[in-house]
Formats: C-alpha cells, structure tokens, sequence
C-alpha cells in the first residue's frame, strides 16, 4: 500500500530571506567597545550617577534590608507597626520586598522580551495580529515582461489585500510602508534541493520537489521508524518550524490527493486512511488537482467550480472541455492512474552500456567489449576527479536472464589496463547462454583522486613500491577479503588485542610485550594436563589428539578480565606461560584461575598461540 506526503511551504520566499537576514545579524559584530579596550557582551542601558549618595541607609546590628525606601535618610527610627500599614491606602503601602521579606513574586525574566524583528510581545488581553509577528509587510517582485510583478507576499501584506500577480505599482500605491524584495527562485528552488536531499539521508529514500514550495515524500515503509504516521508529520513539522519556515503536510495514497489536502484543506497535518481519496477531495476546488489556468478559466465560465463537480461528468466532452490533461490529474487525483515520483539522486554513479548488434558468447568478444566500457568510464571519472573502488559489470542476455561479476580495489583508480585485467580474470564465471545483448559498467563506489605531485628524484630514491595492484591481483583470484593485514587494538585481552585491516591501511604500533606469531580465533581446551600449583607451567598435556611433553616454559603473565565490557569478567584471571615442548615446539597456554580464589577461574588450561 503505498502513502505518499505532501510537504507545503506556503511562504517559502519571504521565510527564507527572513532567516537568510537573521543569520547576518548574528554573524554581523554587534558588540561595542566600551572606553578602556574593555569588551561588553551586550548594549547595557545607561544608568543614573549618584554624585551625592550620602551616608549609608543600613543601621548596624540588623534592621531594614539596603537600599528599603522606608529606611532611607532616617524617615522611620523604628520598625512600623501593621495597623500603621493597613492604615495608609492601597496604593501608598510598602511592598513585601521593602518590607525586607523575599517571599514576594517577581516578574519573569522572559516577559515582554522584544522578538526577533524587534516587535515587542503583546499582552495575553490584546488579540495577536499577522502586522505584530511579522512587523513591516514584506512582498517580493520579480520582472515579468515590461513591468514588476508580486511573486509572494507575506501574511501582514495579504491582510492589507496585497496578492500574489499584482502589479508592484499597484502594491505600493495600497500600502505606503511596504518592504518590497526581489524574489529570488533560484535560490528557494537550491534551498528546496537540499531539504530533498537533507530527507533522502534521514527520513525517507525516495523524496522530490513538489513545484515552487513544497517536498513529496514516498513514506511506504518507513514511518514505523519514527513512531507512526502521526509522530513521524509532528517531527518534520517541527524540524521545519526551529529552521523559521511555516508548512503544512498530508498524507494519502496518491501523490495528487496528498499534494492538493496539504495546500487546499486548511489544516497543518492531514493523514488520510487508504481509499479515502475521492470523498477528500471532493469538496476542494478545482485548482488542487495542478490544472492548466485555460483549463481553470474554462471551468470557471461552465459553472465549475469543485472538484466533486467533475465525477458525474463524462469523459469525452470532460476532455474536450477542459483538456486532456485535465481528465489524466483527475485519475492520478483519485489512484486511477499511477503518478511516480522521481527521486532526487543524492549520488550520480557513474555508468556506461553497450547494446550489440549481435549476441556474443566468447571470451575474446566479451574482453573486447569490457575493454570499451572501461575506456569510457575512465573519461568520466577523468572528468569528475574521481578513482574506482568497486566496478560491477551487468552483463544481459537473450533470454531475459542477467549475469553479474564484481571486482574491488584497494585503492582508488582509473587505470584502465589495470581495471581491464582485473576483469579479464572474472570472464570465466559469465555463462552467456543463448548470446549477451547488452553489457553495463557501473562503480557504486568511487573516492577521489587528484593529481599528486612527484619528488624529483627521477627513480634513484629509495620509495616504496606500490602494491595495491599486486593485492588487486590476488584479491582477483582469491577471495576479496582475504588479502588482509593484522594490527593492534587497545584491549588487555589478547583475542580482543588484534584485529584485521584492509592490505594498504599502516597498522598501529604493537605491544612491547611477547605475543605469538599464531594467534588462535578462540583459546582451545588442553586436556590430561599435568602442572605444579599455583605459580609453575604445565608438564605434559594434550592438544589435538596429540600429547606433548613440556621440557621448558617461563611464566606467568597475568592478565585480567575487562569488567567493563561484561560482568562476568570482574573477577576474571588468566595465568599465560611460554612453553617448548620435546621436538621444539612453542606454544602459548594459559590457566584460568589464580589457584587461590575460585571465582577467577575453574584452573582449566587452554591453548591460545603458537610461536614461530
């Protein structure tokens, strides 16, 4: 079941000046420097100078709080009484903070904060208006032909009757203190790009610009993620509201009815059930369903003005009428007729194809061909400054079926024999059955790769080969992961301690310590051991079916267990012993347990390496 969204930005223009405006403020320096080099944070308001403060108003020993208006310049020798209080009228009665008491409510230090236009708040009684929020009414024009249209307005300009196709002179001539802009598509339509390419990464994979100010987004399968449908609508409208736009969404089946409730419903965020489409739309008027303004006008003359007026008519003189088109919207509208999307590709790969005249099914025809592929995809990565990492060649044949090989670089390239010979080594797994019609080159992952510059050494140096094709090459005939290098991990645990890397990445630096040159994936259980407790390593034991005599060992090297990583590890004990048993063997064993407390370990004894 597919659920499509609908994200509308109804002032998408002027919302994206305004912030485009606010992030100069911030980053323009506002901060004086006061007399002295000294730096203040913010503009301080002046305050009055007392030249003549005169004595202190606090008596020693206790009494008023400093700075009480009753205990100023001796007007009260001593503390008022209540019936005093009470007795001088409401307004000439001393506050509970002149009284010397803190328990006196204080007003919030976020109240009457001016806003960010500098337009004060207003009071809970006085009724908010568009001309408060947004300040100075604000349109944007843009030329079209020999005079200055509106392009958008925002909500105080279109309380004043200002609309979008007025003529600007026209605009300026109703309202006298109107901030006029010019309107600037290009950038709305790349803020628009980024927010598509913002929800391919985090909300959705398949997301696309809906006209001039708005987004759809294919939500099949994807908004159990965030909690639901509803959850999911909350989310992005809040995302949108700390970015400083106003929006509003739907949700339905069809791209149309989504894209027509979230700007002609009225609401913030309509989630329609599936199969609801034609009883939703029904009530909307024509414009929703994006028709043509001949079609528009059209309608107008006949008398139609809703959508639901569309349903009884027929098709043929409803197209006749009013277009084509007209009757193709109306179906995407109400799931008739499939709308797709299409997608913002965050990534171009970059690909090349071959359509033959004639299958193919040799070794010889298919090489020749990978090798003009190759050619081609190395000009394009030439030109985008960019090396392979991974090629996939999809090879298509008669019957419909398709044979796919891989290959990998450990470093990236656009070396064009090397590619071909890595390629040449996989024709074998290709079964071209009846023939190959069609073969494509495409590199899913590419890095970048730049000039560098050379040392002028002219090849008398001692610089280190490069081995990343001889790793390719055995990459090719083995499998791709099994070329590899080992390197050190910061853990006491020796299997823990290392951990494989890719053939061309510099290992970090490994402990001074002795560690076998064989490390097993897993310690193995010795059995039939015989050693001396606590501090002595084993005599004889058996490992693999076969049993060994120890003639030398040193030890022990005590290590214990990460308790932070499992709790069964807290008291954990490892007791290791280099051992040489008869024939010259070298083995690395340990004992579990410190022999003294029993929840170190059950003194079993277990093989972990074996030395060179």
């Amino acid at each position: 079941m597919a659920r499509v969204a609908s994200l509308y930005l109804p002032q998408l223009a002027i919302e994206r000046l305004r912030r485009v405006e606010r992030m100069r403020r911030l980053e323009r320096p506002t901060v004086a420097l006061p007399e002295g080099g000294g730096r203040s944070s913010s503009p301080r308001i002046a305050q009055p100078v007392d030249d003549n403060p005169g004595a202190c108003s606090v008596p020693r020993g206790g009494g008023w709080r400093p700075g009480a208006r009753w205990a100023r310049d001796g007007g009260l020798q001593d503390r008022p009484l209540q019936q005093e209080i009470d007795s001088l009228p409401a307004h000439q009665r001393p506050t509970m903070r002149e009284m010397g008491r803190r328990s006196e409510h204080a007003e919030h230090p976020f109240r009457e904060m001016p806003s960010v236009n500098g337009v004060r708040g207003t009071g809970g009684a006085q009724p908010l208006t568009w001309s408060a929020l947004w300040g100075q009414p604000t349109i944007l024009i843009a030329r079209v032909g020999q005079r200055d249209v509106v392009t958008a307005a925002c909500p105080a300009a279109l309380e004043l009757g200002l609309r979008p196709g007025m003529a600007a002179a026209h605009a300026r001539a109703l309202v006298t203190e109107l901030e006029v802009n010019e309107a600037q598509p290009e950038a709305d339509r790349a803020f628009l790009d980024r927010l598509a390419f913002h929800a391919v990464g985090h909300w959705t994979p398949t997301a696309s610009v809906s006209g001039g100010d708005g987004l759809w987004l294919d939500l099949t399968g994807t908004t159990h993620l965030f909690g639901g449908e509803a959850r999911f609508s909350q989310r992005l409208l809040r995302f949108l509201n700390r970015l400083g736009f106003s929006a509003s969404m739907a949700i339905a089946g069809t791209p149309g009815s989504a894209h027509a409730l979230a700007r002609y419903s009225g609401q913030t965020m309509t989630l329609l059930p599936a199969g609801m489409e034609t009883e939703a739309i029904a009530n909307l008027p024509l414009a929703a369903l994006r028709l043509e303004n001949d079609a528009l006008v059209t309608a107008a003359r006949v008398g139609l003005e809703r959508i639901g007026d569309l349903y009884p008519m027929p098709r043929g003189p409803l197209a006749k009428r009013l277009g084509l088109s007209t009757v193709q919207r109306l179906d995407q509208a109400r799931g008739m007729v499939a709308e797709p999307i299409i997608p913002v590709v965050p990534f171009e790969t970059p690909e090349v194809e071959r359509r033959l005249l004639e299958p193919i099914g040799t070794a010889e025809a298919i090489n020749q061909v990978i090798g003009d592929l190759v050619d081609d995809l190395c000009v394009i990565l030439q030109q985008r400054g960019m090396g392979l990492r991974t090629a996939h060649l999809a090879c298509q044949i008669v019957d419909g079926s398709e044979q796919r090989i891989a290959i990998g670089t450990a470093r990236a390239t656009r070396d064009g024999r090397h590619v071909k010979r890595m390629l040449a080594m996989r024709v074998e797994r290709i079964d071209p059955g009846l023939g190959i019609e069609m073969m494509k080159l495409a590199t899913p992952r590419v890095e970048e790769l730049q000039a560098q510059t050379m040392e002028a050494g002219f090849g008398l140096g001692d610089a280190a080969p490069d081995i990343a094709p001889l790793v390719d090459h055995l990459s090719g005939r083995i499998e791709p992961d099994r070329p590899f290098r080992m390197s050190a991990r910061e853990s006491d645990v020796p299997e823990r301690a290392v951990h494989r890397i890719a053939p061309l990445v510099t290992p970090t630096g490994w402990p001074e310590w002795k560690r076998p040159v064989r490390l097993l994936r897993s310690p193995e259980l010795l059995s039939n051991v015989v050693a001396l407790l606590p501090d002595h390593p084993p005599r004889r034991f058996t490992w693999r079916r076969n049993d060994y005599r120890v003639v030398a060992g040193d030890g022990p090297e005590r290590i214990h267990g990460e308790w932070w990583r499992n709790a069964r590890e807290m008291w954990a004990v490892r007791d290791y012993f280099r051992v040489e048993a008869e024939g010259g063997y070298r083995f690395w064993v340990f004992r579990r347990g410190d022999a003294v407390d029993e929840e170190t370990g059950d003194l079993s004894w277990h093989m972990h390496g074996i030395f060179g």
